[in-house]
């Protein structure tokens, strides 16, 4: 098997492992709702990107969907 010719420097690893630490994740504030989430991301929180209403929330389809039985109780 191929054999270094030279030790590695503590210094050279050094400076090879420090890129492999972790970094923290960059947040930013949500502009509709004012919590932190991930850049380029819909908000986890709110459903708004950009200023729109991307996604329809858990909390919101539950909502809609109790009015609609209310409605149709309403008209029997």
């Amino acid at each position: 098997m191929a054999e270094p010719k030279k030790r590695l420097t503590s210094t050279r690893s050094g400076n090879r492992q420090s890129k492999d630490a972790l970094s923290e994740k960059s947040l930013i504030i949500c502009s509709h709702c004012k919590a932190r989430k991930l850049s380029h991301r819909v908000c986890e929180n709110c459903g708004y990107y950009k200023g729109e209403k991307i996604i329809k929330l858990k909390d919101e389809i539950k909502k809609a969907k109790e009015r609609e039985e209310s409605l149709t109780e309403d008209k029997n």
